[in-house]
C-alpha cells in the first residue's frame, strides 16, 4: 500500500505569525534607514523565501540591500521570539485536524518559507516537533513556488505523489503543488483570499480546520 502525505505550510496555515513577521520586516527596513512597507504588503509575500519576499517589497533596491534587510529581519525575529513580544499562536482546530489525518493513515510534513531554526522553534513551542515526518524549509531547498520542497518531502517520507496533498494559505503553496503535480487544498484563514487560491489551481478550499480532514481524504477518494 502506498504511503499518503499531508504536507502543510506553516505561517498562515498552522500558526498565525503575521504580527511577528510584520514586526521583524519593519525592523529590517528601519535598520537599513528605509521606510517599512505597509503591513498588508508584507502579508502578501509571506511564504516566499525571505530574500525573495524582501525583493518583492523593495524591487528598486540592489541584491546587497535585500540581503542586508533579510539579515536584520532575522535578527529582529530572533530577538522578538526570545522576548515573547510577538507570539505565533496555532489556529483553532489545528491539532485536532492533525490527529484526524494521522488516524486516517496520513503521514504529516511541512513545507515552509521559514528557516529551519525558526520552524524548529515554532514546533517545539507548540509541542508538535514529533508530529511531522519531513520538514522542508527554504534555507535548505529551493523555495515556493518551486516544486523542490515537495519532491524532497516525497523522497524523505517515501510517500507517493498520487497520495500527497499540499495544504496552504497562499497562492505560492498552490503553485508549488501544481508544479510538483500533486493535489492541493487552500485554507481560508490565512494571508491570501480564497478566490486567489482557487485561481492558482487549488483543488478545494476549506473555511475551517474542522472541515480539513474530510476534505483531504475525500479529495483522494474522488480522484
Amino acid at each position: 500500500m502506498s504511503l499518503k502525505l499531508a504536507l502543510f505550510d506553516c505561517d498562515g496555515t498552522l500558526v498565525d505569525s503575521q504580527h511577528a513577521i510584520v514586526a521583524a520586516m519593519e525592523a529590517g527596513f528601519v535598520a537599513q534607514g528605509l521606510v517599512p512597507p505597509p503591513a498588508r504588503d508584507v502579508r502578501r509575500v509571506v511564504g516566499l523565501p525571505l530574500v525573495d519576499a524582501v525583493a518583492r517589497l523593495a524591487p528598486a533596491l540592489t541584491a546587497d540591500r535585500h540581503e542586508a534587510i533579510s539579515e536584520a529581519y532575522k535578527a529582529a525575529f530572533y530577538r522578538n521570539r526570545l522576548a515573547g513580544t510577538h507570539p505565533e499562536p496555532l489556529f483553532d482546530g489545528a491539532v485536532a485536524a492533525l490527529d484526524a489525518l494521522e488516524a486516517a493513515g496520513f503521514l504529516l510534513g511541512i513545507a515552509t518559507g521559514k528557516s529551519r531554526r525558526g520552524l524548529d522553534a515554532t514546533l517545539v513551542h507548540h509541542g508538535l516537533a514529533h508530529r511531522f515526518i519531513t520538514l522542508q524549509t527554504s534555507d535548505r531547498v529551493a523555495g515556493k513556488p518551486n516544486p523542490d520542497m515537495v519532491f524532497a518531502a516525497l523522497a524523505e517520507s517515501g510517500a507517493d505523489a498520487a497520495g500527497t496533498v499540499v495544504i496552504g494559505d497562499t497562492s505560492f503553496d498552490i503553485l508549488m503543488a501544481r508544479n510538483a503535480r500533486v493535489r492541493s487544498i487552500g485554507v481560508a484563514w490565512g494571508y491570501h483570499d480564497g478566490g486567489e487560491l482557487l485561481a492558482a489551481g487549488a483543488d478545494l478550499l476549506v473555511q475551517e480546520y474542522a472541515a480539513l480532514p474530510d476534505a483531504v481524504t475525500g479529495l483522494l477518494v474522488r480522484e
